[in-house]
C-alpha cells in the first residue's frame, strides 16, 4: 500500500485503475489516505475517477474481445437468451454503466457491457459519472467525519 503513497498522484491513478480491473483491489483506502495526508481533494477525485474509468474500460474491452461461442459453450447459455439480455441491457445502459463503480459486480457489469457490444460512448459517459459520484461521496464523507 505504501507503494501507491510514494507515487503521489500517479499512485492514486494506478490504484484506481487497478481497482476497476478484474484484479481484486480497492482504491478507497489509497484515496482517503491521500486526502488525509493533505492531497488536494478535487484533484484526487478527478485523478481517481480517470484511473477508475480507464480501468473499467479495460474490463469493457476484455468483454468486447469475448466470443459468443464461449458463452454458449462454457456457461451453457443459448444465443437467443443472450440476445434478449442484450436488448434489456441496451434499454438500461445508463444504469448498468453507472453501477460499474460497485465492488466485484461492477467488473462483471463492465465485461458484460463489452461482450454485448453496448455503445462505447454511452458506457464511457455513464461509467465516468458513476465513478465520479463514488469518489465524491468517499472524499467528502471523509472530510465530514474528520
Amino acid at each position: 500500500m505504501s507503494y501507491f503513497f510514494d507515487l503521489g498522484y500517479f499512485g492514486i491513478f494506478l490504484a484506481s485503475f487497478l481497482a476497476a480491473t478484474v484484479i481484486p483491489f480497492s482504491s478507497d483506502t489509497v484515496v482517503v489516505a491521500m486526502v488525509a495526508y493533505g492531497y488536494n481533494s478535487t484533484l484526487t477525485i478527478l485523478i481517481a475517477t480517470l484511473g477508475n474509468t480507464l480501468g473499467g474500460m479495460s474490463s469493457y474491452a476484455l468483454g468486447w474481445l469475448g466470443k459468443w461461442e464461449w458463452i454458449e459453450k462454457y456457461l451453457k447459455i443459448k444465443r437467443e437468451k443472450i440476445e434478449k439480455m442484450r436488448e434489456r441491457i441496451k434499454k438500461y445502459t445508463a444504469i448498468a454503466a453507472f453501477l460499474t463503480w460497485l465492488p466485484i459486480v461492477g467488473d462483471i457489469i463492465a465485461v458484460a457491457l463489452g461482450l454485448l457490444k453496448i455503445n462505447v460512448y454511452k458506457v464511457t459517459l455513464f461509467m465516468t459519472l458513476g465513478k465520479l459520484a463514488r469518489y465524491v461521496v468517499i472524499v467528502y464523507l471523509w472530510d465530514y467525519i474528520t
